[in-house]
């Protein structure tokens, strides 16, 4: 893995952890949720107020990984990538995409997946796509947890 990875996977990181840090303080809203009255009993505030979509397109089901082959050390990971390196500074041909992931391989909510060149799919999914993936976890060169991909599948998303 390099530089730009790293720095990106700090930041999306950070970018995803602030927000939910900061849930756990908030008083609680008085248009939602509930209220207590007298003797501590809890009762419906306010009705919120209904939530349209503007989206005419159904929710994506989340792309399911491909299976481990037995081995202790085989992970899965899926997510929506949030960013691709196209061009490898090493000049190997492989790709690495970072991904918003529950697996949270390389930090909390992030995933970074290593694809080899026969591997790499052409043209590559784009920021916004799904990716899942699997493989062994090695020690990226900058110290991070990564999945080498033997397998892959990707949902192009628009």
């Amino acid at each position: 893995m390099r530089k730009p990875v790293i720095a990106t996977t700090a930041c999306v990181a950070l970018l995803v952890g602030l927000p939910v840090a900061g849930c756990g303080d908030e008083e609680p809203d008085a248009t939602s949720g509930s209220a207590t009255v007298g003797g501590g009993e809890s009762t419906p505030a306010t009705q919120p107020a209904a939530t349209t979509s503007t989206t005419t397109e159904p929710a994506a089901r989340a792309l399911v990984p491909p299976p481990c082959p037995p081995s202790d050390n085989c992970e899965r990971a899926s997510g929506e990538i949030l960013y691709v390196e196209r061009v490898d500074p090493d000049g190997d041909g492989d790709a690495h995409f970072v991904l918003l992931s529950r697996e949270s391989i390389t930090a909390p909510g992030v995933s970074v997946i290593d694809v080899r060149v026969d591997l790499r799919p052409s043209p590559l999914p784009r920021p916004g796509d799904q990716l899942a993936a699997s493989g062994p976890v090695y020690e990226g060169s900058y110290g991070q947890r990564q999945i080498q991909a033997d397998a892959i599948r990707f949902r192009r998303i628009g």
